[in-house]
């Protein structure tokens, strides 16, 4: 049986996914940053977060990722050291270092945010992650924390334009790879329906 992410999608399925799957919305300041762990293009997470610092977009960020197989760091560890380097204060930067996967980010960060911040105080948030697993991210704190507003931000390395993700082959299988997920992780109630 052939893996669905390696298919080629057609010029439907393409259109679709660019008008619904990637959902970077308008920026605003916000109360707090939740950068997404990774295992992949850290760097490039740590020097979108400290623009965003710079520029005034948030006040707090909490980094939430933990160590994956083969690693002796957490993915929090590194992207949050890699934050700093860029000029983020640590003091500003809040850590979960435990979760294995998306779900796992948000229910192992929220009383970390509450302990430290107040989940009332914590009326919006950006959300930064990989580009391909887009609405994903705002989709689970949706449906773990729907109170906060939730604006979002992607990133990626691939080096092609985002709405040419289906020419380049692995930015391609990412994409259908996460895809397929979002109909049956909203029927498992993992996800919840955003914007």
């Amino acid at each position: 049986m052939q893996d669905r992410a390696l298919r080629l999608p057609d010029a439907s399925e393409i259109a679709a996914i660019n008008a619904r799957h990637f959902a970077d919305t308008p920026l605003r300041p916000a109360d707090l940053l939740f950068v997404f762990g990774t295992r992949i293009d850290e760097a490039l997470r740590a020097e979108t977060a400290a623009r965003l610092w710079q520029q005034g977009y948030f006040r707090h960020a909490i980094v939430s990722g933990g160590i994956t197989p083969g690693g002796d760091l957490s993915e929090c560890t590194l992207i949050k050291a890699a934050m700093v380097q860029c000029g983020v204060p640590a003091d500003h930067i809040l850590e979960e270092d435990r979760a294995m996967n998306t779900g796992e980010n948000v229910l192992f960060s929220l009383p970390v945010i509450d302990g430290a911040l107040g989940i009332g105080n914590v009326r919006s948030m950006i959300c930064l992650g990989n580009s391909w697993t887009a609405r994903r991210y705002a989709m689970t704190v949706q449906r773990h924390w729907p109170e906060v507003e939730k604006m979002l931000l992607t990133v990626d390395g691939f080096g092609v334009p985002r709405h040419l993700w289906h020419t380049h082959p692995e930015f391609r299988r990412r994409v259908l790879s996460e895809w397929d997920k979002i109909e049956s992780y909203t029927a498992k109630g993992f996800i919840a329906e955003w914007p």
